[in-house]
């Protein structure tokens, strides 16, 4: 470059502009932007902006310091990243305005309305999402690292006269869990280092590696800056349920307390310790967390390891959460996170062979299969069967009523999810709250009758007790949950007519010819048959589009679908053995289509998921293609469809005839 090049960028390398780059992160990019505006164009508050990116970006560089630290405009960027993917020069624009707000903070610039920007948030740690179950508030770049430590455990003699929680013990893990997790993310910043190394020996151009490469960056310096854990518990449910006291109590919240405030001074504690082995995280600052009530209610209730902490610092940011375990839960055979147990018991269903001997049905489905029924306890509750000196196998084969009045007598009564009281359950999360630094992932589950005013009531306690998030559930609101067992919707749903209203719709697929058979009930589709067309197997004229399915139940107990259709002449024929006519594998998958159709899953929704079977063949991925193909004509016209236009990228793609119409370019694409 000349000198004359670049005595000229100098000269429009202003002041402000060189103190952007000093002190703004990713601010040296800045002086790249060429004004193209795509960024805002892409930006889903983009004509809310007072000063977009590409606005911002020219003040910077014609000095308008103040105007720009005083803009509102940093503060709206929810960091979706759209302007950095469609960015023609691939610029951070997200990451510079979080940096310009976190600078004007710092500068003591921030607007009015942003005075209440939490500790951190100027130093990078602004909340912009969480964590998947919501309960670890997650800045650009931070990672969610968790580990459930498991309650039921500590719980000497359970489910006894004598049962006492070992505290000792449970203070000595918590010490030894928040070591532990501190040492995974010195081996997550190796394997960050290990990919760095990697990047870096790519032979491809600097250029190319640029994102990639500073994105790892990016998470490299998240991690060491705040090093964010993630300690919490499983088994809430079964640990009071062995010390026998009931969920939901007033006995049992205090109990719950006084764990977790056990927890969160031994985590601290840990943290201490290693801040003064390791040293603390990086940006700790006692002063600014003075005046933060979490921190004051350590101080009140552990002196010496505040003092400590004022002394050496901590070595992690943040320390505690209470996940919802669901898979630990499972692995550990226990209640999950702070939850109660959601039922002491449920039936499970079997597919049998009704020819296998010895073997007991229960019922038999509206497609002939046969199913055997059974009785699952939850696991810690077999443990007090055994106690109490009842045979769990026995007990399996009682009836509802006698079931339920063994369950009376156990600590797990009135302590499930449907019949704990809920509101005590949402003071108890409010009153834990107080001793987790993260939040808490918890559900309310209510039963279908549940009052609006119960669910204004929850939600009104959850924010007077200090909650940072709450659930509610009612049961049976969405399909494909767990359902109590009183309202089983198998029970409920009307039988299958004898016969059915019928469409053919015939297709070519790969020089391939198809046929499906759609039973229709109501107008809509509640069942399908699908496979090659084959003129020696299928004897059906090509003009016949209508017919009707019939299901026949033959003397050995057995069904069969026959096809009736009316010929030409107006006689009636009939094909027999419909369901038998297509190759095994087709008429299994066909049955699991028909059976979320039965149960009136949106056409949209078992197209996706159709659409999402990974199926290993040619021969029946192409029967997939030719399902998916027939029930998309059933799809309301106008309704919109997920995914983007191949043409022009818009997400605004419509169902019509069958085919997807993107409302911004025209384009269609059927079949």
């Amino acid at each position: 470059m000349s000198d004359l090049n670049t005595a000229m960028i100098e000269r429009y390398r202003t002041n402000f502009l060189k103190e952007v780059e000093a002190n703004v992160e990713e601010g040296e990019w800045v002086k790249m932007c060429m004004q193209c505006g795509v960024c805002s164009g892409s930006c889903p508050l983009g004509k809310f902006w007072a000063h977009p990116p590409q606005e911002i970006f020219m003040m910077i560089r014609a000095g308008k310091r103040e105007e720009v630290l005083s803009s509102d405009s940093m503060w709206m960027c929810t960091s979706c990243y759209n302007c950095i993917v469609r960015c023609p020069r691939e610029l951070p624009i997200t990451h510079i305005m979080h940096g310009l707000a976190s600078y004007a903070k710092r500068l003591g610039l921030v607007a009015a309305n942003r005075a209440g920007t939490t500790h951190g948030a100027d130093l990078g740690f602004t909340t912009v999402s969480t964590n998947p179950c919501g309960e670890i508030p997650l800045c650009p770049y931070d990672s969610c690292r968790l580990l459930a430590i498991n309650l039921f455990s500590y719980v000497m003699d359970p489910f006894t006269d004598k049962a006492t929680f070992n505290f000792e013990l449970y203070k000595e893990h918590v010490g030894l869990a928040q070591r532990m997790m501190d040492d995974i993310i010195d081996l997550e910043l190796e394997k960050i280092d290990a990919i760095l190394a990697k990047i870096e020996a790519d032979p491809e151009l600097e250029e190319l590696k640029r994102v990639e490469k500073n994105l790892w960056l990016n998470i490299r310096k998240k991690s060491e800056q705040g090093r964010r854990t993630g300690i919490g518990i499983t088994a809430e449910g079964d640990m009071l349920a062995a010390l026998g006291l009931r969920y939901g109590s007033d006995e049992a919240i205090d109990f719950s307390v006084e764990v977790h405030k056990t927890l969160a001074l031994e985590a601290y504690k840990s943290s201490t310790y290693l801040a003064r082995e390791r040293g603390p995280f990086t940006i700790y600052d006692a002063e600014r967390e003075m005046n933060n009530p979490f921190i004051l209610r350590m101080k009140e209730a552990d002196p010496v390891m505040y003092n400590n902490m004022v002394k050496y610092g901590r070595r992690n940011i943040a320390l505690l959460t209470i996940a919802p375990t669901g898979t630990t839960s499972l692995m550990t055979q226990t209640t999950s996170g702070i939850e109660p147990i959601f039922s002491v018991f449920y039936k499970r269903r079997r597919k049998v062979n009704p020819n296998d001997k010895n073997v007991k049905i229960s019922f038999k489905d509206e497609v002939g299969d046969s199913w055997e029924e059974f009785i699952v306890f939850h696991h810690k509750f077999v443990d007090w069967l055994k106690l109490n000196g009842y045979d769990p196998d026995n007990v399996t084969r009682m009836g509802d009523e006698e079931i339920n009045a063994i369950i009376a007598k156990s600590p797990y009564y009135k302590a499930t999810a449907n019949d704990v009281d809920w509101v005590a359950k949402v003071r108890m999360q409010g009153a834990i709250q107080k001793w987790v630094d993260h939040s808490i992932s918890v559900t309310i589950n209510l039963p279908s009758d549940a009052k609006e005013e119960l669910v204004s009531e929850l939600y009104l306690t959850a924010w007077k007790s200090g909650c940072k998030g709450a659930t509610v559930y009612r049961d049976g609101s969405r399909d494909g949950v767990l359902i109590a067992g009183k309202n089983d919707a198998r029970a409920e749903r009307p039988k299958r007519p004898k016969v059915l209203d019928c469409d053919v719709i015939r297709f070519n697929f790969n020089e391939e010819k198809w046929v499906a058979f759609v039973g229709l009930r109501d107008g809509r589709p509640y069942e399908i048959f699908t496979g090659l067309a084959d003129d020696e197997v299928f004897p059906i004229p090509k003009t016949i589009v209508k017919g009707k399915i019939i299901k026949v139940k033959m003397d050995d107990g057995k069904t069969r679908y026959d096809f009736q259709y009316t010929d030409k002449y107006g006689y009636k024929k009939i094909f027999e053995g419909l369901s038998h006519m297509f190759k095994p594998e087709y008429w299994n998958y066909a049955k699991l289509i028909s059976g979320v159709l039965r149960r009136e899953m949106p056409i949209q929704d078992v197209v996706n998921l159709v659409q999402s079977l990974k199926l290993d063949s040619e021969s029946i991925n192409n029967w997939k293609n030719g399902v998916e193909r027939a029930l998309k004509k059933y799809i309301p016209n106008g309704t919109r469809a997920k995914g983007k236009c191949g043409e022009c990228g818009s997400d605004n793609l419509v169902y019509e005839e069958g085919c997807l119409i993107c409302k911004d370019c025209g384009s269609s694409k059927c079949g």
